[in-house]
């Protein structure tokens, strides 16, 4: 159904039905004010392949992640619903379809235009701005590593097609290098659920700490380093900053990975020691060396995929996935539903959410396919009943789970398991809950919880170890001469510790945090 033809079906409908439920008046809402920016863009057209990745497979290549590989995106026609039945009304080729995007609703997108069926590989090869390293052996060991695993490289271009356009976008909005789009193939093969061992996440690979510093929420109900659209940004801010620091892609792209004191500190070293300062002088730890060179391998086989016996499937130049307006809090197999799609495959547009709900306060757009897009807008519309069964309770005193189970009227090994509580924790007071909503408490979570609560824990406490604590805790440890330790004598030269000692790793760019697959790197 097309949304002039939805929009002018919902007012037959409304007069006949007579007073409308508020449920109803928001459905309805949702419906008019999608088909109302529909007309103000102009009606424009889109035509073409359901999806941009049409005839996606192979691409390019980067090391394996800690976290398990995400379902490759869906083949127009096989198994997806919104590419076998469209609901638009309007999807000949004479006329087109209507591409509209909630973030950018005055910008109508053509999928018919010629502009969007350029190769987006021919765009991105087009922007090229990093330089070459003077010494090429590291980069010819990655471009062979590439080179043996073809079915590699396809996977990542598979994965790596329902992101590339919108990170190409931004990337040139900035006037920046566009290789610098190909890195998550280098961070994260492209999965945005990736996951290191030392707690980077996302598509981009943000540490904790990072990710803070460039206002990436991090939750009980989300962990916006693994949003498609928050995590970019914050990648290019970081990078656009760290360009601006050394004044060095090379460097830049080091520091991204190592972190960028321990650059600065590598390069004063070299300065003292009259020593060139480039990246390929520097001493720095083997996979931050490997670094540059494979993102340059990735380039290499974009550029000229034939000369490594690799082929680039066509990609389109146009969004793969659009933004959709979400006004009240949903759970994600609503969502997933309404649209038409797999759970999976939903999941790896909107991976940032910790819990099965989305809360609109915090998230107050999905990325949806074009098809999915529209598909979802009007069985929202015709939704009869609550969209999310799922709210937030604060923990009023610090509780264990099978007293906070009670109170919030669940099963206490289901509450576990929703809100990820490990066996023998207490919840601490304050902590946010994600708990069955009732019919008394029907309103949406509000801003202020969905964008800063959290779930703190801690241990319960055994009687004996309780006791042996407050033991440990009145007497005072003795040396080897019997003396309390409080008068022992001072050992002479005695070493420093590593958190007293100047630069001893306690700024944040020292964090060691290990990125895809065999890939370890100290990251800030």
């Amino acid at each position: 159904m097309g949304v002039k033809h939805g929009m002018a079906r919902l007012l037959e409908e409304a007069s006949a039905r007579g007073p409308a439920t508020s449920d109803e008046r928001h459905r309805a809402g949702v419906v008019l004010a999608s088909a109302t920016v529909a007309l103000l863009a102009g009606c424009a057209t889109v035509v073409g392949s359901t999806t941009p990745d049409a005839a996606l497979t192979p691409s390019l290549p980067a090391p394996t992640v800690a976290s398990a590989e995400p379902t490759p995106a869906p083949t127009p026609g096989a198994d997806h619903p919104a590419a076998s039945a469209p609901l638009n009304a309007t999807t000949s080729a004479a006329t087109g379809r209507i591409g509209l995007d909630s973030l950018n609703p005055d910008q109508a997108i053509r999928f018919d235009a010629p502009e969007a069926k350029r190769d987006l590989w021919q765009r991105i090869r087009a922007g090229y701005g990093v330089p070459d390293l003077q010494n090429p052996q590291l980069v010819r060991t990655s471009e062979r590593w590439y080179a043996t695993r073809p079915d590699y490289v396809q996977r990542m271009s598979t994965r790596g097609a329902r992101y590339l356009f919108h990170i190409v976008e931004e990337v040139e909005r900035r006037q920046l290098p566009t290789e610098l789009a190909l890195l998550p193939f280098i961070e994260s093969a492209f999965n945005p659920q990736a996951l290191s061992k030392a707690k980077a996440s996302g598509m981009w690979q943000f540490m904790p700490a990072t990710g803070r510093d460039f206002s990436l929420k991090q939750n009980a109900f989300r962990d916006d380093r693994r949003d498609v659209l928050a995590s970019t940004r914050a990648a290019l801010d970081y990078l656009t900053r760290l360009h601006g620091q050394f004044g060095d892609w090379h460097l830049a792209l080091a520091a991204y990975n190592w972190g960028e004191g321990n650059v600065q500190r590598a390069i004063q070293r070299n300065q003292r020691a009259g020593l060139p300062t480039g990246y390929e002088s520097l001493r720095m730890p083997d996979e931050t060396r490997n670094y540059v060179p494979k993102l340059l391998a990735v380039k290499n086989i974009v550029m000229r995929p034939q000369d490594f016996g690799l082929s680039l499937p066509p990609l389109e130049n146009h969004p793969y996935f659009l933004t959709v307006a979400i006004e009240r809090d949903i759970d994600v197999a609503m969502a997933a539903r309404l649209a038409g799609m797999q759970e999976d495959e939903f999941a790896a547009l909107n991976p940032q959410h910790n819990r099965p709900v989305i809360l609109a306060a915090g998230t107050p757009h999905i990325l949806l396919p074009y098809d999915n897009a529209e598909r979802f807008l009007v069985e929202l519309e015709r939704h009869k009943g609550a969209l999310s069964s799922w709210t937030a309770w604060v923990a009023p005193r610090t509780l264990r789970t099978a007293d906070a189970a009670k109170l919030t009227g669940m099963d206490e090994a289901r509450l576990r398991e929703v809100n990820r509580i490990p066996r023998g924790m207490m919840i601490r007071q304050g902590s946010a809950l994600l708990v069955p909503r009732h019919v008394r408490h029907p309103h949406d979570v509000s801003e202020t919880l969905a964008d800063n609560g959290t779930l703190n824990l801690q241990r319960e406490s055994a009687p004996k170890a309780k006791a042996a604590a407050q033991h440990k805790a009145t007497s005072k440890p003795k040396t080897a001469t019997g003396k309390p330790a409080d008068q022992a004598p001072a050992v002479a030269g005695a070493k420093r510790t590593a958190s007293s000692s100047p630069g001893g790793g306690a700024g944040k760019e020292d964090r060691t945090r290990v990125a895809t697959g065999a890939e370890a790197a100290v990251r800030r």
